[in-house]
């Protein structure tokens, strides 16, 4: 065989490996939070009371992702906080729901995905909209802002989840005031409503540049 074959074959095998090593892989680690029939009896209690929805299951068909991030410095902290079917903290929203808040996904400051529900059972992370909301979260916060890694992440999760739901929006925690006056917005109190300011407008954007082929919307 010609060398200089040889060495564009050499050469040609070597980009792909190096291309292939630097790709971010994508695995989702379970790691499930309690979901026991007390989890169940309250999330069907929120479907009810708070969404206005009759139904005896506590369950979701996805149409939006929510993008949080924990302001708890820690998985193991975070995950903690989480795994309580019953809320022991946030008097600002214990009164709307004794059902512990929660997401379907969380993610570590390295990127590392774990699953905390499926992606089709109730959890409370965004008011009017959890009913068809799949919530991820972040490890971080305020003083610890969002790593590439996390949104890298952050893509292929929304990639992967686009394949699996009918998903239109993706959208920051932030965001979520501008549903209350759409035909979207599922909440029995005009009133309740709580102050968020994450994952932030510079992170979302990042996100949505990195999506742009899937169009996603983030206004009703």
């Amino acid at each position: 065989m010609n060398p200089l074959h040889l060495l564009s074959t050499f050469l040609c095998f070597t980009i792909i490996f190096l291309l292939s090593c630097n790709a971010p892989t994508f695995r989702i680690f379970e790691k499930p939070v309690i979901f026991n029939e007390e989890r169940n009896r309250l999330s069907v209690e929120y479907l009810q009371k708070r969404h206005g929805i009759e139904t005896e299951q506590s369950s979701i068909e996805p149409r939006m992702i929510v993008v949080h991030w924990t302001e708890i410095p820690t998985l193991e902290d975070t995950w903690d906080f989480f795994n309580s079917p019953h809320l022991d903290a946030r008097p600002d929203i214990l009164a709307a729901s004794a059902l512990n808040v929660s997401a379907h996904f969380l993610v570590d400051r390295d990127g590392t995905i774990f699953r905390l529900l499926p992606d089709t059972t109730f959890a409370r992370h965004t008011i009017g909209l959890n009913y068809m909301a799949i919530g991820i979260e972040n490890i971080g916060g305020s003083d610890a802002p969002l790593t590439r890694a996390q949104l890298l992440a952050n893509e292929q999760l929304v990639r992967y989840l686009y394949k699996r739901h009918p998903i239109e929006w993706v959208i920051g925690h932030h965001e979520y005031y501008v549903f209350r006056d759409s035909e979207l917005w599922m909440e029995t109190d005009p009133d309740y409503l709580t102050y968020k300011v994450d994952p932030g407008d510079r992170f979302m954007k990042r996100l949505r540049s990195r999506l742009e082929d899937l169009k996603p919307r983030h206004l009703p």
